[in-house]
């Protein structure tokens, strides 16, 4: 591609975004304590390893001209297996009762983009590996129910019941069709036990803690719906909440407390709320949920999901925003705009959250995002240096989270002082060749975990899934829990103590409670999700006709 074309592209992106932003808007509320802005110290990359030729998490132009990013960079970590040449927003793995270990990972990111992006029997659904030889994975099905096709980012596992289900969603939202399987007698080919229109709207999901509340997360619909999959061939909604604009959520151990992301207007204070859920997690008639709290912090963009843990018998959140704050008050494209990233919120007091630490890059900081890596090829808002998703081993002294960081990749994190983290590892694997010159990675999934062997396993949306392993003895710690289920990659056992305190009874002073399952929900106009999920959209089809220009000279 001429760099004409190229700068054409990118101003014709810019232009487009700017007109579906509509004007100005202000800037977020923080409301947190002052803490180390980051960047988070980086890892110290040992034999082995073929670290970054620039600062954290980039991966400059100069390296795709040189040849350098073909060769990927990683950092305490070595490339295992790999499958397929698209993928989306989750990884999972499971062993059912008759030994087979099973990997699944959705196509995403959005329809239709599989298809520029697929290799044979890889189009879109979900896939399923055998997973017994790491080092080559073997496709053994893809599911391809309504929402296994397009499950955006609800793609979720219950390990305790077997029961891998998902809710049909996109950038901002669709008829909310279920679709729930059973795994756990052959994870090779898992088995169907409904499919219906039982959640609403779709975007995010995820499974309680035992597996018996599936929550649907209809973000640009406004609601969020409790299915009761007690029995997943007649899945029940018992809930329905209107008041919030949920994007990803998590439940608590004890099933009391949802932990949300919240971005009902992501100009003022998008972040997190939590809310009490005990009333449907004992299936309690009209369920009511009141808010026990909400947190903003400075660097917000887009809250994306919240994991409970506990370091040492203390409960936290490990939190993630995706993309920059698209909503800025100097437009939705400025370079200034705040990187959300990752950090760790302490909730031993879940009435008055507080954030301690931040995870972010030498990328998200305001003086590199302003330089000279705006120029490179993940260097945008959209498909840039910014981060996506994040998962854990396991609830309980984790020792490590990972995440995808988009075109900076999967970076892992050493997390066992909550106050102190530091970066661990990396892995990013740019697609490079004649045809795409200038293609960064998309490593936006929530990555699962090997402890026994040492792997973490995750998806690039431009690639694929790889697993990749642990290099020079940095991983897995002691403390790392090996057993039980998973939510969002994040292994827990039924004996562990919840991580939250105890549910208290009745609404809170203050509190709204929430719509009860008989009334219907309000949709509403809300006009930066609709903006958002515009933008996105054409963002990703000017990023692909980017890249069939650049196939065609």
């Amino acid at each position: 591609m001429s760099i004409r074309r190229s700068n054409i592209l990118r101003i014709l992106l810019i232009t487009v975004l700017l007109g579906l932003a509509g004007g100005t808007v202000g800037l977020a509320r923080a409301s947190s304590p002052a803490v180390d802005p980051g960047p988070t110290p980086k890892a110290q990359c040992g034999p082995g390893s073929k670290p970054e030729t620039a600062e954290q998490g980039r991966v400059p132009s100069s390296d795709f001209a040189s040849g350098r990013a073909a060769q990927g960079y990683t950092c305490n970590l070595a490339l295992l297996g790999h499958d397929g040449s698209n993928a989306g927003f989750r990884v999972y793995r499971y062993i059912d009762t008759a030994g087979h270990e099973c990997g699944f990972y959705d196509s995403g990111p959005l329809l239709p983009f599989q298809v520029f992006l697929s290799s044979p029997g890889h189009t879109a659904g979900v896939f399923v590996l055998d997973m017994s030889d790491p080092a080559h994975p073997k496709h053994t099905d893809t599911l391809t129910t309504p929402a296994m096709i397009t499950p955006h980012e609800s793609l979720s596992l219950n390990v305790k019941r077997g029961l891998l289900a998902a809710d049909m969603g996109n950038a901002a939202t669709l008829p909310g069709f279920v679709d729930i399987y059973d795994v756990s007698k052959d994870c090779l080919h898992p088995t169907l036990k409904s499919s219906g229109p039982f959640g609403i709207f779709g975007h995010e999901g995820t499974f309680s803690p035992d597996g018996n509340t599936f929550w649907v997360s209809g973000t640009a619909g406004h609601t969020i719906v409790a299915l009761d999959v007690t029995d997943p061939t007649v899945p029940k909604p018992i809930w329905l909440g209107t008041q919030w604009v949920g994007h990803g959520l998590n439940i608590s151990d004890d099933g009391n407390r949802l932990y949300l992301a919240d971005i009902a207007d992501v100009s003022t204070h998008a972040g997190l709320t939590i809310l009490d859920v005990s009333q449907i997690q004992q299936r309690k008639p009209n369920p009511q949920v009141p808010v026990v709290s909400h947190l903003s912090w400075p660097e917000v963009s887009i809250p994306q999901t919240a994991i409970p843990i506990s370091i040492q018998g203390h409960p936290y959140l490990v939190e993630v925003d995706e993309f920059s704050r698209l909503f800025y008050s100097k437009g939705p494209l400025d370079r200034s705009a705040p990187v959300g990233a990752a950090r760790i919120i302490d909730i031993a007091d879940d009435t008055h959250p507080r954030v301690v630490s931040n995870l972010r890059l030498q990328v998200n900081m305001p003086a590199n995002e302003e330089g000279p890596e705006q120029n490179d090829p993940g260097g945008t808002p959209i498909i840039g240096y910014t981060a996506h998703y994040c998962a854990v081993p396991s609830r309980v002294d984790p020792g490590i989270v990972a995440c995808g960081f988009l075109s900076s990749g999967m970076r892992v994190f050493d997390i066992r002082d909550p106050f102190h983290p530091k970066e661990l590892a990396y892995a990013n694997f740019p697609v490079v060749s004649h045809k795409t010159p200038e293609l960064p990675s998309w490593a936006a999934s929530a990555p699962a975990f090997v402890p026994e062997r040492g792997e973490i396993w995750y998806s690039d949306g431009f690639s694929g899934f790889y697993a990749v392993r642990f290099l020079n003895g940095v991983w897995p710690f002691k403390t790392a829990s090996t057993t039980g289920a998973s939510v969002l990659g994040a292994r827990t056992s039924e004996a562990t103590p919840s991580a939250t305190p105890p549910a208290a009874s009745g609404p809170r002073p203050g509190a709204t409670p929430a719509a009860p399952a008989a009334e219907l929900a309000t949709t509403g106009g809300h006009a930066p999700i609709a903006a958002a999920s515009a933008a996105l959209l054409v963002g990703f089809a000017l990023f692909w006709l980017r890249r069939r220009v650049a196939a065609d000279v």
